[in-house]
């Protein structure tokens, strides 16, 4: 039997296509893309015309190249930043607004507890977004005494404990372990920084709470937070990949109603490269249309805002000592020209411009060794690349995926604290990017920033912080179509995925993302509001929940 074939008509199709840029029909036949074009082109004998999108604006369905599975896993503790967000299910939740508002809302939660020792655990605090508070452990004491407190920064690199928890991982006493942080009255103040003091937080608790058990219900949460903001190929770009969570991804992308397409990274951290490359080979088997291996993630450095990212001198602004190492330079050129031999698409985590160099030293010197075409190391991030560092990109093959949405969120800090004015107008440089000619997304590292492309896109064309000061508009801004195709076609290329998504043209997966309104008729400053109806993906309509 021949399978149907159905041509949807629409307002508008942004194809994304330069061969064929705009369109108000497309041609859908199993999951893929017949042709776009009219209606008189595509209703050949036997198409079926649906009118359901008649008065929607089509584009292809957003890539969003850098978020975690967090995202599905971090809703269910209580969110504790200063910024409302949209949660998988449409709401917005309310952002905290100072200490106290923290303390109260963790009350509420431990209130809600049973009372068995249990931990709590909450999300999104900056002490940069409350005027630079600090959260102690005499805060979260206020909590609870008597279970463990935890609460994760915004930028995943830094937590704030309760005494309780300190003097379970014996670190009340440890300020000289590396991390640590002193307070006021010489003990550890409650905040644990880098790899060696958290690690052995989560070895007192048992687990790694951000690296926790895996649901098919986390998952499909993450896929409605997706459907929300018309996301159809997302990223979970650190995951250790134990078997569990191996089979739950397996299970739940191979689900029909499963809505969207899901692109793991193999955390380096937890493997050595022998493992990681002998467990990707095993990976493949599991793959399908809606779940794509073959990614590593590098971990260089940490982040700006946490002080905790690499950078060149002069350094910080503020005089603030420079950050960490998360992989030691004299390593990082071992690892990637490993996993480089091996044919392995390598995504590098560096924020400041100092783990940005060690990082192109290394894949340079893999690239000698063995030369590779087309190998698509992408460096995420990559907020404080200088042009030079962007041109060396260029010559090396090497991608970048840029944080645009740190200019909202952090720009303030990036311009008064860490960077000073002048740096902070090129931090996130996607026109330079665009200008030498490197390919590039942007995106979210959501549940870091909130997941929403459109936003997303929006920071990239306005340049602007929630105080409203504009950084680098003049030459480091993008045009909307430009930042349409960071969202869509570049980063479907930084995952090696443009022969699949990323644009609507002929074999290509059906996957759309439906709006509302033109985002390219729009004034520049509403392109953040152009409402989501939802997505398809690969023929499979969704309308996006609304609470």
């Amino acid at each position: 039997m021949t399978p149907e074939t159905v041509v949807y008509s629409a307002r508008k199709i942004i194809t994304m296509n330069p061969s064929r840029p705009r369109a108000t029909h497309v041609a859908v036949r199993d999951g893929r893309i017949v042709a776009t074009g009219s209606a008189d082109e595509l209703m050949v004998s036997g198409a079926r015309l649906d009118t359901r999108f008649a008065d929607k604006v089509l584009m292809p369905g957003f890539v969003e190249g850098h978020s975690h599975i967090m995202e599905g896993l971090m809703w269910k503790q209580p969110y504790v930043g200063a910024f409302d967000r949209r949660s998988p299910e449409g709401k917005v939740v309310s952002g905290v607004p100072d200490i106290e508002a923290i303390v109260a809302r963790l009350q509420q939660a431990e209130a809600e507890m049973p009372d068995d020792g249990s931990p709590l655990y909450a999300w999104g605090f900056d002490p940069l977004h409350i005027g630079g508070k600090m959260l102690t452990r005499q805060d979260l004491d206020k909590v609870s005494t008597k279970r463990p407190v935890l609460v994760v920064h915004a930028s995943f690199h830094i937590n704030n404990v309760n005494t309780l928890t300190l003097e379970r991982a014996e670190l009340l006493h440890a300020t000289n372990i590396s991390g640590v942080v002193a307070g006021a009255d010489g003990l550890a103040s409650g905040e644990l920084q880098g790899i060696p003091a958290r690690m052995r937080l989560f070895r007192a608790l048992g687990h790694n709470p951000l690296a926790g058990t895996i649901t098919e219900a986390d998952v499909r949460r993450y896929a409605a937070s997706s459907c929300v903001q018309g996301v159809t190929t997302i990223t979970d770009l650190h995951n250790d990949l134990a078997d569990p969570t191996i089979e739950v991804y397996r299970s739940a992308t191979r689900a029909a109603d499963f809505g969207v397409r899901l692109v793991p990274a193999l955390a380096a951290v937890s493997h050595t490269p022998e493992q990681a490359i002998a467990k990707l080979e095993t990976l493949r088997s599991h793959a399908g249309d809606k779940l794509h291996y073959g990614i590593v993630k590098l971990v260089v450095d940490g982040s700006i805002q946490g002080f905790t990212a690499r950078l060149r001198w002069p350094g910080y602004h503020n005089g603030a000592p420079n950050g960490l190492w998360y992989i030691a330079p004299e390593e990082l050129p071992r690892l990637v020209e490993a996993y480089h031999r091996a044919g392995v698409q390598l995504h590098i985590h560096t924020n400041g411009d100092e783990a940005t160099e060690v990082a192109l030293d290394a894949i340079e010197a893999a690239q000698i060794a063995a030369p590779r075409p087309d190998h698509r190391h992408t460096l995420q991030h990559c907020q404080m690349a200088s042009a030079a560092q962007f041109r060396r990109m260029k010559s090396l093959g090497v991608c970048a995926n840029l944080f645009a949405n740190h200019l909202y969120y952090w720009g303030d800090a990036h311009y008064e604290l860490t960077m000073g004015p002048e740096r902070a107008a090129r931090l996130d440089a996607t026109g330079t990017a665009q200008r030498i000619g490197v390919p590039f997304a942007i995106h979210s590292d959501a549940p870091v920033t909130p997941l929403a492309p459109l936003f997303t896109a929006w920071c990239a064309v306005n340049r602007v912080s929630s105080s409203g000061r504009v950084l680098g508009r003049d030459t480091e801004a993008l045009t909307v179509e430009q930042a349409l195709a960071a969202i869509t076609i570049g980063a479907a290329y930084t995952l090696k995925m443009d022969h699949l998504v990323g644009s609507i043209e002929t074999g290509k997966f059906a996957d759309f993302v439906v709006l509302e309104d033109d985002p390219l008729a729009v004034p520049a400053e509403q392109l953040k509001d152009v409402a989501v109806w939802g997505t398809v993906v690969g023929g499979l309509i969704q309308e996006a929940p609304r609470a």
